[in-house]
């Protein structure tokens, strides 16, 4: 006797058959009896099967052709009904029905097995009727007018300033509870290493509040999106073949949104930051030095912003500022993590945005002064 997998025990062996003998009284009957009354019990099971299976069939088709109660028309007044996420069919049609939405549950529940539409309502709340029939609550639910929700969008190298007013002007939140959101970094999710500081961990994409979505929920998702992203491209695998940790591409791709005018040229504009680093030169960056002095409308800075002692002004410090100066998208992320091959350690920008790229201090400046006049261009 062995045990199998599940633990149950299987006959490894056969009992040797008895043989007839003189003196035997009969012979043994084989077991007929026995395997026809299980064929029996299998047969009358699946009689019973049928039977029951039929009688579900026939009831859900006189319910859907007279049981179920619904209204006709598309219903009048207004009620909101929020669907929770991970919601099946029973309970949403529940939920139309306790709002007056539809007359039953089961007049939705039935519509909603046999229209695929009902596979494509969302998690949300929706401005729909009272009194619907079940076929106009559905083709309202898969309407994207009628769900209740807010939308922003954050541009790729915005700042957290920046992001604030734009959630503040397109949503109910308020600036005060979304400043005091950011100033509790662990409520939003935000990681250790940002060192407390969200700039350039609130993902640059359009956003949909929800109603009952406060400060934290919001701002927390947009933080996830950065980790989302981040674990995407494979930061944490590709960023120290580089030399660089997570924090410090996400740092170069901000850099890259602000030097860069288009996504083709962040890969090159990327290669001249490594190239510097790696000779140890300062990266000289305006982008850096204006994110200090707060300047607004372009990068170009003066000479007293450049004297500023901050770590951020790339002027006076050595390698990358430490930390993000605004938040990047998955271009310039992209482009951080692939930089372009090339001997280049200067460039620029010309007034038509395209970039150009020297390797010889001496051909950058003539170059730049030649675009922008005698003066306008330094290191």
């Amino acid at each position: 006797m062995s045990e199998s997998d599940g633990g149950l025990e299987i006959l490894t062996g056969e009992e040797e058959p008895r043989r007839n003998r003189p003196g035997s009284r009969r012979k043994e009957e084989p077991p007929a009896q026995k395997k026809s009354g299980l064929k029996n019990v299998i047969a009358l099971i699946a009689v019973i099967a049928i039977l029951i299976g039929g009688y579900v069939v026939v009831t859900k088709v006189m319910d859907r052709m007279g049981g179920a109660e619904d209204y006709s028309g598309s219903g009048t007044g207004t009620a909101e009904v929020t669907i929770p996420s991970g919601a099946n069919g029973i309970q949403i049609a529940r939920l139309l029905a306790e709002q007056d939405v539809v007359k039953s549950s089961e007049a939705f529940y039935q519509l909603s097995l046999t229209d695929a539409r009902a596979q494509q309502i969302q998690p949300g709340t929706y401005t729909l009727r009272q009194q619907m029939s079940a076929e106009a609550a559905l083709t309202a639910l898969v309407d994207p007018s009628a769900r209740v929700q807010a939308k922003f969008t954050v541009p790729e190298g915005a700042r957290v300033g920046q992001i604030v007013e734009i959630i503040a002007k397109n949503t109910e939140l308020e600036t005060k509870d979304l400043e005091a959101a950011l100033d509790d970094p662990a409520s939003i999710g935000l990681p250790d290493y940002a060192n407390g500081n969200p700039e350039g961990y609130l993902y640059p994409e359009t956003y949909f509040v929800e109603p009952g979505d406060d400060a934290k929920a919001v701002l927390s998702r947009m933080v996830q999106q950065t980790l989302k992203v981040a674990k995407d491209l494979d930061i944490g695998t590709r960023a120290p073949a580089l030399g660089l940790s997570g924090e410090e591409v996400l740092t170069v791709a901000s850099i890259l949104e602000y030097e860069g005018q288009k996504p083709e040229d962040y890969a090159k504009i990327a290669r001249v930051l490594y190239n510097r680093i790696e000779q140890g030169m300062p990266l000289q960056l305006d982008s850096t030095v204006s994110y200090v002095s707060e300047r607004k409308g372009d990068v170009w800075t003066t000479a007293e912003e450049r004297a500023n002692p901050s770590l951020y002004n790339t002027y006076q410090h050595q390698g990358l500022p430490p930390g993000p100066i605004g938040s990047p998208g998955q271009a310039s992320i992209e482009a951080a993590l692939n930089p372009a091959d090339g001997p280049w350690l200067y460039f620029f920008a010309k007034k038509d945005g395209s970039v150009v790229y020297n390797e010889d201090f001496g051909k950058h400046n003539s170059d730049c002064q030649a675009e922008y006049g005698a003066g306008s261009c330094g290191g």
